[in-house]
């Protein structure tokens, strides 16, 4: 699959110049969140205000009360754990029209627990007002401007950086609390979001040569939770329902499908395929995937166990490499 380097930093410097009142917070992180663009292209529209979170989620929210709309960039961990009580009281509590750009979720950094971010999901859709975003790809990526123009308050964009997949056409804009429809079938509904969506990708041909019709849906809002296409999808899945994501067990992608799934009486099977009710150990994101469960061969095993049959499937048959070798210049720590 296609791969782009740095397509949030391009984004940024054009989310500048075409809000005047966007201003943008890094909590000294900045090249690590390709911040150092906007950094660069507008000096008297950034603010650096060091390893001090809170601080900056109190700074951001202020400015917001102001007029002017913060585009926050720290790691996810230090944004939702560390800066929680800010997040909630001074934020979502005014719906103050802040973005937050949360990096580094789940098994794509190496950093162990205290830098991945497993839980963020199920943290930030417990928040009023708080609309939640998880990205894919770059032309995802591309569509957080014109996303966010939609949303009057706080958006937590839970983020990929460095080099990432063209999974759809950069024509084809994500559109809020709109699923992509990836393949059609009848037997199994699929619903990915994150890095998981380029996962179950690696095995769609297989699972179409092996006359399993899969309904494949890429899920970028996490919150609000309300796309009849959604509903549709898991309502006429015949074996049952599939969910994937880079989160733990609770409050993510599963939760957000099983919810629906009981407000609505769908009575099917749910296998929630996720990094399970634990921390993960420090790695690179191919060990992560295949150590955690969430990889290309645990999608087909469950899958297998939805239809009950064995599909003769062998990890042979995935050729697209998962893991690229991709550091910039300016990005080359591993956290």
């Amino acid at each position: 699959m296609k791969r782009e380097a740095l397509v949030h930093r391009r984004c940024l410097i054009d989310w500048g110049a075409k809000q005047a009142e966007a201003v943008l917070l890094s909590g000294d992180l900045t090249v690590a969140c390709e911040a150092d663009g906007f950094r660069d292209t507008y000096p008297d529209r950034f603010m650096t205000v060091g390893l001090a979170e809170q601080n900056m989620m109190s700074f951001a929210a202020g400015m917001a009360r102001e007029g002017l709309v913060p585009l926050v960039h720290t790691f996810a961990v230090f944004m939702y754990r560390r800066a929680l009580d800010q997040v909630e009281m001074s934020i979502a509590y005014g719906d103050m029209p802040v973005r937050m750009f949360g990096f580094l979720p789940g098994v794509t950094t190496p950093g162990g627990p205290s830098h991945q971010a497993t839980n963020d999901l199920a943290v930030m859709r417990s928040l009023p007002n708080m609309t939640v975003v998880e990205v894919g790809d770059a032309t995802d990526i591309e569509g957080l401007y014109d996303l966010s123009r939609e949303v009057p308050g706080p958006i937590y964009f839970r983020m990929l950086r460095g080099e990432v997949p063209r999974l759809f056409p950069n024509n084809e804009a994500m559109k809020l609390n709109h699923a992509r429809t990836l393949s059609e079938g009848d037997d199994i509904a699929l619903l990915t979001t994150g890095v998981c969506t380029e996962e179950a990708l690696r095995v769609t041909d297989f699972l179409r040569k092996a006359g399993v019709g899969v309904k494949h849906l890429h899920v970028s809002t996490l919150k609000p939770f309300t796309d009849p296409k959604v509903l549709e999808a898991i309502g006429s899945a015949g074996k049952g329902v599939i969910t994937m994501e880079n989160h733990n067990a609770l409050g993510g992608l599963g939760t957000c499908v099983a919810e629906l799934m009981a407000e609505h009486g769908i009575g099917r099977r749910l296998v929630k395929i996720s990094t399970g009710d634990r921390y993960l150990q420090g790695a690179n994101q191919g060990w992560l995937m295949e150590n955690y469960g969430i990889s290309a061969p645990a999608l087909v095993q469950s899958i297998e166990t939805l239809v009950n049959d064995d599909l003769g499937f062998s990890e042979d048959q995935i050729i697209d490499a998962r893991d690229s070798d991709f550091a910039a210049d300016n990005q080359l720590e591993a956290l």
